[in-house]
This record gives structure tokens, C-alpha cells and sequence, in this order.
């Protein structure tokens, strides 16, 4: 059965992401989250995706779609392993240092966005009293820029100063990196977060002022021997730790071969969405993208998509805006599906509601922005926990396998 839900309407989404290229593994540890913090966090993902993706540049450049040989080390991983932690399924972060000696920060490895920033001792602002801040007076390599700098992120925003440093990430060390040092945070998320910052990790055409992204600045200091990264994003139900490897991948977290789908446009970590089924119905959208986002929890569409899906599964609107399911009823759900590359991956039921301490979300969430960026999905930690994610900057291209 085909579900025309309306090109018009449909083609009202943007999501993308952005990427660099590097080996670096990243484990990734559990912690426990209090409920109603997440709860919070996911009925503000609509307005944090749109934020992110809206305005962004595009540009469409496809490199060939040549299989690289990947050399890896005797764990099956290629280049340099940093500890990440797991936060209630909910934000996933690792540590950085910044300066001479490093300072150590915790940040959100995010494909959806290209710039690093992080606190400023400066910064008086209730979002950095958690939260640990750069002191550039203590660091030796610390090089003055001084450009005025703000940013948004969905109903957050921070302003700033460009800075420039050097940067640490596990057993990189990049000389001259340039980053935001935040001197007022505002909102929610940014006070009661687990990270201090965010580690963009995409695409060099979206960041601010011209900064060089810290994964294309391994590049260009050849400090990585593949132009790729890959996540292993971990599930707090298995008890494993999850993993970022910069310059390569780690056969050993996923099953099978990678299937490959080419990025559509450089500005964001972006691939053809080719088709959608929901069970026995095939949902018909006409030319869709899907933005690959390690920050995202949920998945972001159209809303005539959300509303049709929240429906079918019997999803009911509470007071916050979020749509909860029967947990009962979660086992008999159908399964979604995602076409990308000519493969279909499916996620289950099980995948796509998120438990939190027993009342059940549905992962459904719908957002609409005018075309031309539309329509466009956020693919989110639901769909990236289930699968292995490459992201092959040489070759534009994003690689996916099942997760072990």
C-alpha cells in the first residue's frame, strides 16, 4: 500500500550534516540521566534541529565512489581512541584539551555543525557556572583573534570571540586551531547539559568566519592517515562502550560489509532518502535527503510524516508537545524503514520509542522549512545506535552496517 502524503507539503524539512576526516575511536561510557531532564531535552529537538539546519549552505559535490583500503590496527580500528560517555541514550560527549598545558573540556562530537566552542573564563553567564571554562592567560600557544562571534542553537544562544589554540583529542595534537571561547550562554540546554562545548565535525563550507573545522585541520597537518571518521554510538541497555575513530573505522563494531550512499550536498553530512515504508505502507515523498546527526536524539520529518506515523502508532500529544506510546503496545508496532544507497535499513519498534524510566516517546518528531533545503530527515541516535556510520570525506560518502 502507497501513503501519498503531499509533495508540497513534504518538501517543507531541512536537516544536514557536516563531517571531517581522521582516525580517531572513541569509547563511550553510560551514565544515569534524571527523567524529566530528558524529557525536556527531547520536546526541544524540533527547535534545535531547525536552528541548526536552516540557512545552512549547500553545494553539490560528490567525489568518486572509489573503496578505499582502510589499514587497520590489531583491535580492527584505525588511528587514535578517545573515552566517550553516554548520557541516558540522550547526548553523547569526549574529551578534548585546549592550550598549553591542555585544559580539559567534555564536548558533543557533532556531525551536524562545523564549529568548536567551548567556555570562557569570561563567561558570567548562568549556562557556564556548571561548566569547566578556557583561560587563555594560562596557555602558552594561546594566539589572539578576537572576532565577535554568536550563535544559535534552536532556542539557545551563545556569543563569543574567536580564539586560536592548540587542540588535543585523544593522541591528536593540531597546532592553530581556531575555536569560539563563549563569554555569555543562554538556555537550557546549555546549563544543564553534560558537555561544556561542541566539536563540529562537519563539512569547511558552514562554519563561522571562515574557521577551519578541527577535523579538516587533521587533514590538512596530515595527522590522520584516511580522510574518514566513524561512530559506534552505544546503548545504555548493553552496558558497552561506545566508540569515535578519526581517520578510519573499527571492523570490529559492525556486521557484515559497509554499504555505501554518496552525500548529495557538501554543506552537511547529507544522503538520498529513496524510500520510506512504515509495515505494509510505502510513504511517497518525492526527492528527500536524510542528515546523519550524532546530536540529534530523535527522528526529525516533515510533519504530515510525523503526525501520519505518531497516528499509527497510537501516539498521543501530552501537554509538552511530546508524543507518548502505550509501552504495552510497543512490541506489535510495525517497523520503519529507510532506503539509503539502494539498502534498506530497518529500525523496530524498539528503536524508534525511547524508554525513559518506564513512559515510552515516540521518536517521531515533525518540523517543516520551506525549500529550497527541503524536505530533509535528521537521522538521529535512534537510527545510529542500530547502525555503524562511516563518514568518508575524501569521497563524499557516508558508509552504514549493522551495529554489534
Amino acid at each position: 500500500m502507497k501513503v501519498s502524503l503531499g509533495l508540497a507539503a513534504l518538501g517543507l524539512l531541512a536537516a544536514c550534516h557536516e563531517a571531517a576526516a581522521a582516525a580517531l575511536t572513541i569509547p563511550l561510557k553510560k551514565t544515569r540521566e534524571a527523567p524529566e531532564e530528558t524529557l525536556q531535552r527531547l520536546a526541544n529537538t524540533r527547535r534545535h534541529v531547525e536552528q541548526k539546519y536552516f540557512g545552512s549552505g549547500s553545494g553539490a559535490q560528490r567525489g568518486a565512489m572509489v573503496e578505499q583500503e582502510v589499514l587497520l590496527n590489531e583491535d580492527g580500528s584505525t588511528g587514535f581512541k578517545v573515552p566517550i560517555s553516554n548520557y541516558m541514550n540522550e547526548q553523547y560527549y569526549g574529551e578534548i584539551g585546549i592550550g598549553t598545558p591542555p585544559q580539559k573540556f567534555k564536548v558533543l562530537f557533532d556531525t551536524g555543525s562545523s564549529n568548536l566552542w567551548v567556555p570562557s573564563a569570561e563567561c558570567r553567564s548562568s549556562g557556564c557556572f556548571t561548566h569547566s571554562k578556557y583561560d587563555h592567560t594560562q596557555s602558552s600557544s594561546y594566539a589572539k583573534n578576537g572576532t565577535d562571534i554568536s550563535l544559535l542553537f534552536g532556542s539557545d544562544s551563545l556569543k563569543g570571540y574567536l580564539s586560536e589554540d592548540t587542540l588535543t583529542v585523544g593522541d591528536i595534537t593540531v597546532e592553530a586551531q581556531q575555536f569560539v571561547e563563549a563569554t555569555k550562554e543562554s538556555g537550557v540546554r546549555f546549563a544543564f547539559g553534560r558537555f561544556d562545548g561542541i566539536f563540529g565535525l562537519g563539512y569547511d563550507t558552514t562554519p563561522v568566519e571562515g574557521m577551519v573545522p578541527p577535523f579538516h585541520n587533521m587533514v590538512n597537518q596530515q595527522l590522520v592517515k584516511e580522510p574518514m571518521f566513524s561512530f559506534y554510538l552505544s546503548d545504555t541497555a548493553n552496558g558497552n562502550d561506545g566508540e569515535l575513530v578519526h581517520g578510519g573505522y573499527n571492523s570490529e563494531h559492525f556486521d557484515g560489509d559497509l554499504k555505501w550512499a554518496g552525500v548529495r550536498r557538501r554543506g552537511h553530512w547529507e544522503v538520498d532518502l529513496e524510500a520510506v515504508q512504515f509495515g505494509d505502507d510505502e510513504i511517497v515523498m518525492g526527492r528527500t535527503g536524510a542528515a546523519i546527526d550524532t546530536t540529534s536524539s530523535m527522528l526529525v520529518m516533515p510533519t504530515m510524516v510525523a503526525n501520519y506515523l505518531n497516528e499509527k502508532i497510537g501516539a498521543k500529544q501530552d501537554f509538552a508537545g511530546r508524543y507518548t506510546v502505550d509501552c504495552a503496545t510497543v512490541p506489535s508496532l510495525p517497523s520503519l524503514s529507510l532506503t539509503f544507497g539502494g539498502v534498506k535499513y530497518i529500525l523496530d519498534a524498539k528503536d524508534y520509542v525511547l524508554n525513559v524510566e518506564g513512559e515510552c516517546i515516540s521518536g517521531f518528531t515533525g518540523m517543516d522549512i520551506p525549500e529550497p533545503l527541503g524536505p530533509i530527515w535528521t537521522i538521529g541516535d535512534m537510527f545510529l545506535r542500530k547502525f555503524y556510520t562511516v563518514y568518508d570525506l575524501g569521497n563524499d560518502r557516508i558508509g552504514f552496517a549493522l551495529a554489534l
